[in-house]
């Protein structure tokens, strides 16, 4: 049915279609001091937009808003309609706190009370 559509019509609907995922959740790519929209986030990739990257390989971190949530190191990256398809060979949540050198009891109390 698109075929009957003038290009510049089918050309707004498609610019529409890869921008609609990225309003949802507001994922991007931080590659040092870049920032770069994150139109699709999946098990073992993700896809930005292709006129803004060419090729991408290494360390890179994931962000929801300002909040960091992956840390992911890149293997592949190649370009399919338009969108720049990475592949990444490890995906690791960032924590915003230190880890743990020991293991917490499972008793533990929620919170200590005050000495009075």
């Amino acid at each position: 049915m698109l075929e009957f559509l003038p290009a510049e019509v089918r050309e707004g609907l498609e610019r529409a279609r890869r921008r609609a995922p990225a309003r949802r959740r507001k994922l991007a790519l931080h590659l040092g001091d870049a920032v770069f929209p994150i139109l699709r986030l999946w098990d073992d990739g993700f896809a930005v937009e292709a006129s803004r990257l060419n090729r991408l390989r290494g360390f890179v971190e994931i962000h929801e808003g300002s909040r960091p949530l992956l840390a992911c190191l890149i293997v592949a990256s190649d370009v399919a309609e338009g969108e720049l398809i990475c592949t990444f060979k490890r995906a690791a949540p960032i924590q915003d706190r230190a880890a743990l050198d020991y293991e917490l009891p499972e008793d533990r109390p929620a919170t200590l009370l005050p000495r009075q």
